[in-house]
Parts: structure tokens; C-alpha cells; sequence
């Protein structure tokens, strides 16, 4: 489960018809343990009639959370027990990532930012600057479809998509799955196109050595503040469409200010993948971070 938003999630080692299906949640007829959160002085007028062994959280009541009687386990601390079990094995799963990635030097990058903040166009151009450069490799994580992957290939990396089913962000188990493929003998750069989203690709480590993430000027000076575990984890964010900025009521300032209210040492960079501005900045950056 997700810290911020308790969205179920497809997590190495549990099944993904469980973390991204609610219907098979409360539709399904196995023998299996789960609780269910009855304690809510109301009764469903049906009965489950199997036998359990095995936990997760079945939630009948979509109304708030509320206390349950004394000696009661409530479903609030039900929902925490879970989400920290998850947590804890992404988290052991991550440490195996980074692992493996630091056994043969290679840095990897959880790029995060809204969907259409233009990662994928500063990937395209990355790729082709890095050509010769740097070897990299890519993995691209999205709901559905491989239109991002397709983009891609062709740039000078070997790319892998990731599709996630519902689930709104990547999590280890998925990337530890792919490394040995997706990260051939020679990288030294992989970056890791996470699903677009602001809040749940935050919680859920990956394994990278760093998260950088993308700001674009059509969404607004006031992001940083709005989603602050993001961009207080990220020790480096680029603004992207920085050629839209004549058209745009943007306050470039204030976006730094809000920026840096959040992160205080954060390293800024300014691009345009489009027309080109900035982006030796940002693969010199790169280059030298590697190196």
C-alpha cells in the first residue's frame, strides 16, 4: 500500500490479480486467510463460507475509518499492518536492487513527475546526447501499453517496458526482475521512467541511487508545496518546457522559491527537450555524476 494514498499495489510477492483487482478482492471463492472488517455494527447478510490461510485487508465498509470496540483490532490499524508488511518487503527488495546495481557500478535514476511533464521526449533526446558518451539503459513503467518503450528503442539503449495494471507506480520486485536483462554488462547509466504520478512513486523505493524529478511550466509554481515528499526526496528536479514560458502566467522565481522551501539544496536544471535550451546542462550533469 501506497503511504499516502492506501492504494492496493502490485508488490513482488503478492499476487497481481489481489493488489490491482478489487473485484477479485471480494469476488473470489479459494481458501485462503484474509480479515475482514466487519466490526462496523452492520451486518452484510452473506457469508463467505471458506476457510483462510493467508492474510490481506478486505474493506467492506467504503465510508471513514472508525473505532472499533474495546479489544477490537480497528481496521485503520489493520490497514497499517499491512501497508507496512508491503512496505518492508519493497524495501528488502530495494536493498537487493541497489545491491546488485552497486556490484557493477552502475547508477540508476527513478525519473518521477505527473504524466505529460515530458519524460519521455527528455529521455529521446538523452539518449541520443549520451550516444557514444555513456552507456545506458532504460525501463519504462506504465499502466498499460509499450507506446513509451516503442519512442525509445532505436536511441543507442536497450529498453524494457514495464506494465503495471492499475497499480500507479513501480515497485523493486518488478525492477529486480528485469535488471540482469535490462542492464547488460557496460552500463553505467540506467534510468528508470517510473509511471506518471506525483504521490505514490514517492513511497516505494526502487533501488536507484537517486530520484530526480520532472516539473513542467504548465503545471504550476506551486507543486513543490503541494507534494512535498517527492520533492523533498529528490536532490534534483528539472523544469521541462522551458520554451513555453512566453505563453505561459508562470513565475519562474516563485517555482524555485517553493522549490527550495521544500529541498534547500536542491540542484535545479532548466530544460527544453524540444528546442534544445539547457539540455547540455543537463547531460553534462549526467556525465559527471556518472564519472
Amino acid at each position: 500500500m501506497c503511504r499516502e494514498c492506501g492504494c492496493l499495489t502490485h508488490v513482488q510477492g503478492l499476487d497481481p490479480d489481489h493488489a490491482t483487482n478489487p473485484d477479485h478482492l471480494r469476488d473470489h471463492g479459494h481458501s485462503h486467510g484474509h480479515e475482514h472488517d466487519h466490526e462496523h455494527g452492520h451486518d452484510h447478510g452473506h457469508d463467505h463460507g471458506h476457510d483462510h490461510g493467508h492474510d490481506h485487508v478486505h474493506s467492506h465498509d467504503r465510508g471513514p475509518l472508525r473505532t472499533s470496540s474495546i479489544g477490537a483490532v480497528s481496521p485503520a490499524h489493520r490497514h497499517l499492518s499491512l501497508e507496512s508488511r508491503v512496505l518492508a518487503k519493497n524495501d528488502a527488495l530495494a536493498e537487493a536492487n541497489r545491491r546488485w546495481l552497486a556490484e557493477r557500478q552502475i547508477r540508476a535514476i527513478n525519473l518521477i513527475s505527473s504524466p505529460g511533464a515530458g519524460k519521455t521526449l527528455l529521455l529521446e533526446q538523452t539518449l541520443e546526447r549520451l550516444q557514444g558518451r555513456v552507456n545506458c539503459a532504460i525501463i519504462v513503467g506504465d499502466v498499460a501499453t509499450d507506446n513509451d518503450a516503442r519512442r525509445l528503442r532505436g536511441k543507442g539503449a536497450p529498453v524494457h517496458q514495464i506494465e503495471t495494471r492499475n497499480s500507479c507506480h513501480l515497485a523493486a520486485g518488478q525492477v529486480g526482475e528485469l535488471l540482469a536483462h535490462a542492464a547488460p554488462v557496460g552500463t553505467r547509466l540506467l534510468i528508470i521512467e517510473n509511471v506518471g504520478n506525483l504521490v505514490c512513486p514517492a513511497a516505494f523505493d526502487l533501488g536507484e541511487t537517486m530520484k530526480v524529478a520532472l516539473l513542467s511550466v504548465t503545471e504550476g509554481e506551486d507543486k513543490p508545496v503541494k507534494y512535498p515528499t517527492l520533492f523533498h526526496q529528490t536532490p534534483v528536479v528539472v523544469i521541462t518546457k522551458i520554451d513555453l514560458v512566453p505563453h505561459l502566467d508562470w513565475d519562474m522565481a516563485l517555482c524555485r522559491q517553493n522549490l527550495r522551501q521544500v529541498r534547500p539544496n536542491v540542484t535545479l536544471l532548466e530544460v527544453s527537450a524540444r528546442s534544445g535550451l539547457g539540455m547540455e546542462a543537463w547531460i553534462d550533469f549526467l556525465e559527471n555524476w556518472v564519472a
